[in-house]
């Protein structure tokens, strides 16, 4: 049997954390209300989330489908909860999420955006959406190209039951400071290129718990921190 979580495991690292927003935006002469906290949950049980909530959080990001809707079928007392899909999305798993889900950061290309937009129930409102830019062409991580991007943000938008409200892109891992700048730099200009064309867009989904304080201080709106609340991840049963 799993033993309750004390919500003092949660709530000091919370704290840090928001403590850690709160300086980058000012470093950055940003209100540190602009930034919002995505609790990046994945592999964390359900009673952690719960604490989480008890703090005060109320973002929640989960990239395992089924993982996720076991921890919202446990927590629906929780009426605030905003969850957040950032994992990659399987073209057969698009109706789950169409429907469990506030948001979603990772939308890479048309036909999962024509499926998300088709299977979104008529009762819900809008799904908010992110598209993932594969900012530094990794081939193991997915994401939308620079060179694509602007024909799936024509797409996307065209959608009625999606609302594109921005990008989302996982730079490749650095400890350089100058080196992460640079990376989240090339997705805020990107976003700057769509709005130029028309696009009214507020949202950059940038920045984990390495690499926040670089995301901040070029524009992310989000941050996606899951190690530094929760602690390491738990094993896969």
């Amino acid at each position: 049997m799993q033993l309750p979580i004390s919500s003092n495991t949660i709530a000091d690292p919370l704290a840090k954390v928001t403590a850690r927003i709160q300086q980058a935006a000012l470093v950055a002469g940003r209100n540190g209300e602009s930034v919002r906290l995505i609790a990046a949950s994945k592999t964390q049980p359900a009673a952690a989330v719960a604490q989480a909530y008890t703090c005060g959080q109320r973002d929640f990001g989960e990239n395992y489908l089924q993982e996720a809707l076991e921890k919202q079928a446990a927590l629906t007392h929780l009426s605030e909860i905003v969850w957040h899909f950032i994992g990659p999305i399987q073209s057969n798993k698009t109706r789950p999420i169409a429907e469990n889900f506030a948001w979603i950061h990772s939308i890479d290309r048309e036909k999962v955006a024509q499926r998300l937009n088709d299977q979104r129930p008529a009762d819900l409102a809008p799904l908010q959406v992110c598209l993932q830019v594969n900012i530094d062409d990794e081939t193991t991580k997915s994401g939308v190209s620079l060179k694509e991007l602007p024909l799936l943000a024509k797409a996307v938008s065209s959608l009625p039951k999606l609302q594109l409200r921005g990008l989302m892109a996982i730079p490749a891992a650095t400890n350089n400071p100058d080196q992460q700048r640079a990376a989240f730099a090339k997705l805020r200009q990107a976003m700057q290129s769509l709005q130029a064309e028309g696009y009214a867009l507020d949202t950059l989904s940038m920045g984990m718990s390495g690499d926040m304080e670089a995301a901040i201080a070029e524009g992310a709106t989000m941050v996606r921190v899951g190690t530094d609340i929760f602690g390491a991840r738990a094993r896969a049963q």
